[in-house]
């Protein structure tokens, strides 16, 4: 037998690797307030990449600081991170770098967001449910390294570790996706519509993942669209 790909190494030096799971119309609940638990992600591009969209759905009452999503490489616990620090504010950060897009505070509804970001012209941008906010600007030439731990529902201060549970997520998550690409306007409409889309290095319908801690995975308790 030959020598394991690094993406397995990494990835089972944290946990076990689980199949493949059709996720539609369910959702992950993460039930406590703080919490250790955490959704492991097996997700590994071919190359560094230079483009990138994530998407997801989340529902909560949180008022405290919270991630979504956090993808760490081993030079960089905030390769890509999907953060909220409060109501009304989202900060997303490539390579340890951010910018925050201020949004009205939720009224109780699941938020749809999908972030993007372009390596070539230096843009961020961010959508919520289904609608674009301004563009900006975010590291310029940089390359999002390849060989990652990816997770939501905590913060990695450390290559697949070193969470603080006061940053953890409570309530419950959906439709989350990776592409190594940027989606055209139409595409990100068709995310927040829960619409046929491209290939995914992670795809909500075909999801291989690994729950930690309190999270279960349960039927999703009303239609998330509409906002």
């Amino acid at each position: 037998m030959g020598t394991a790909p690094m993406w397995l190494v990494i990835l089972t030096a944290v946990t076990a690797v689980t199949g493949q799971e059709d996720l539609y119309r369910k959702v992950f609940v993460f039930r406590e307030d703080p919490s250790d638990a955490y959704v492991l992600l097996q997700a590994r591009p071919e190359h560094p990449m230079q483009n990138f969209t994530v998407c997801l759905r989340s529902y909560t009452d949180l008022t405290r600081p919270h991630s979504l999503f956090s993808y760490a490489t081993k030079a960089q616990d905030n390769e890509i991170l999907l953060f909220k620090p409060k109501p009304g504010e989202y900060r997303f950060y490539v390579g340890g770098k951010y910018v925050t897009f201020r949004v009205p505070e939720n009224r109780g509804e699941w938020e749809h967001v999908c972030v993007s970001w372009e390596s070539g012209a230096g843009i961020a941008e961010f959508w919520l449910n289904g609608r674009p906010w301004p563009r900006k600007g975010l590291q310029k030439g940089y390359e999002v390294g390849n060989e990652a731990v990816v997770m939501l529902g905590q913060e990695q201060d450390a290559y697949g570790g070193g969470f603080d549970v006061y940053n953890s997520f409570t309530g419950e998550m959906a439709d989350v996706h990776l592409w190594d690409s940027g989606l055209s306007p139409d595409k990100m409409r068709s995310a927040y519509l829960a619409l046929r889309l491209p290939p995914a290095l992670l795809a909500w319908g075909r999801l291989r993942y690994e729950a930690k801690g309190d999270v279960v995975v349960k039927p999703r308790l009303r239609e998330a669209l509409g906002g």
